[in-house]
């Protein structure tokens, strides 16, 4: 690395994202590409920041998630999101973007920047200090080198994602909370932190929540189930149907059966509403240390996200469920982030090498970007002797960091951007819109203070 400051690893969102704020802060950078020498499955050219699923960046209004995160990221300098707004096609309120034209922009903003050097060539080592942000399709022997200094748990390599819906959503009339046999229980919340609105009052007497069923109501779910649209795997995203990575639809196709002796067997449980074992049981295990996102255990899923809203609000207690996250299984490399990483996301052994994108086990563009820009923040910060700082949790891209931090290694799985990963409001607003418009102002102002506190935007080069 010769003649450079540090190595950015990888030239999608992130990686340019991260190689742009360093430059500009007047870090000279070594960007690390391996397209134009050897391709991916996903991929077509070698340009950078190269979109390959969709070409929208979703919702633009702050009352979306993912249009709160981009306003937040705007406030730091964003490259990324200049370069969609130059490339944007109609879309209504989303980002759209002319695919060709908006990789060429990044590609014109980052190589034309004197301080980044374009290096196309496959990375197999870690640099220090440097940035690795080479998304889900990084290359096996990368992937090796990460799992050898991580350990055989630190790397997976599929998405089995189930959905996640808002503790406020669920019905707390039909929805208990226990354990089967009463074996497990839930730790209490840690100091000033809020349980469960769903049975917050029982907060330790169980480690999940449970959807109890009835013979009828099974049989219905079942039919909706098993005749359910599903999307189809590209050939790059085929994924083994191992049984820790059966989507719940193809489990249930082997026989009506197969879920009631399987996630959705209801013994050890006891509905508190008739004294008996339900039928099958649907359980909610918690996602995050506020309560306030709860997982569909066993509900890993190909259906497509209409059909995820028709078939899963079919579950007794989540008639009026909000998904803060839905299903999905593909192939994806991700770190186990909360065991294997610091809270800025570097290594535990050396905070000068730091992870961004995809591999962090975030989903989406807007999230992969965000996680380059704040990763080149606290790169460019520790090589000037400061600490790494992290945006704070009531800031949709703070709560972000902070699910990575504290979710439970055990169970860990990739997260986009959603409203229950946020703080509540200190007064409860029961209207949804007016209630994101007040978790929108408070964000805004809290990430303009950090901004302002912590120099964080973008400065001139030195």
């Amino acid at each position: 690395m010769s003649g450079h400051d540090v190595e950015v690893v990888g030239g999608g969102l992130a990686g340019s994202e991260a190689a742009w704020q360093l430059a500009v802060r007047g870090v000279r950078v070594l960007l690390r590409e391996m397209r134009g020498v050897r391709g991916t499955e996903a991929h077509k050219t070698d340009g950078l920041a190269e979109l390959v699923c969709s070409n929208t960046f979703k919702s633009t209004e702050v009352t979306n998630a993912h249009g709160l995160l981009k306003a937040e990221m705007r406030e730091l300098g964003c490259m990324i999101l200049e370069c969609a707004d130059e490339a944007r096609v109609a879309a209504g309120t989303a980002l759209a973007v002319d695919r060709d034209l908006f990789s060429a922009a990044v590609q014109e903003r980052v190589l034309g920047h004197p301080n980044v050097t374009l290096v196309r060539e496959e990375a197999t080592s870690l640099p220090s200090p440097g940035i690795v942000a080479t998304g889900p399709l990084t290359s096996n022997a990368l992937a090796e080198t990460i799992r050898g200094r991580l350990g055989v748990d630190g790397l997976a390599f599929y998405d089995a994602i189930a959905p996640i819906v808002a503790a406020e959503s669920i019905d707390d009339s039909v929805v208990f909370r226990a354990s089967r046999y009463g074996k497990e229980t839930m730790p209490a919340a840690a100091e000033g932190e809020q349980m469960s609105t769903a049975g917050e009052e029982s907060a330790l007497e169980g480690a999940y929540l449970n959807c109890p069923m009835s013979r009828e109501e099974y049989e219905l779910f079942m039919d909706a189930l098993t005749t359910a649209d599903q999307f189809t795997a590209r050939e790059f995203d085929a994924v083994p149907y191992f049984e820790g990575c059966m989507p719940v639809e193809e489990a249930a196709r082997r026989g009506r059966e197969t879920l009631r002796f399987g996630p959705m067997k209801p013994v050890g449980l006891t509905d508190p509403r008739t004294g008996r074992q339900p039928w099958a049981v649907v359980q909610l295990r918690q996602e995050d240390r506020g309560g306030r996102m709860w997982n569909l255990v066993g509900f890993q899923t190909r259906l497509r996200i209409p059909e995820q809203q028709r078939v899963f609000r079919l579950i007794p207690g989540l008639t009026e469920a909000e998904f803060l996250r839905f299903g999905s299984i593909h192939r994806n490399s991700y770190l186990n982030t909360p065991g294997a990483l610091t809270p800025h996301l570097s290594l535990r052994d050396d905070a000068r090498i730091l992870f961004a994108g995809q591999l962090t086990g975030v989903e989406g563009y807007t999230e992969s970007t965000a996680t380059g820009l704040v990763a080149a923040i606290n790169l460019a910060r520790l090589l000037d002797g400061a600490e790494p700082v992290v945006p704070p949790p009531t800031t949709m891209l703070g709560a972000l960091y902070r699910y990575l931090r504290e979710a439970d290694p055990r169970h860990f799985q990739p997260m986009n951007a959603n409203f229950g990963l946020l703080d509540e409001l200190p007064d409860r607003v029961r209207d949804k819109r007016r209630k994101r418009e007040l978790f929108a102002e408070r964000a805004l102002a809290d990430m303009r203070v950090w901004r302002d506190e912590t120099g964080a935007a973008v400065v001139a080069a030195r």
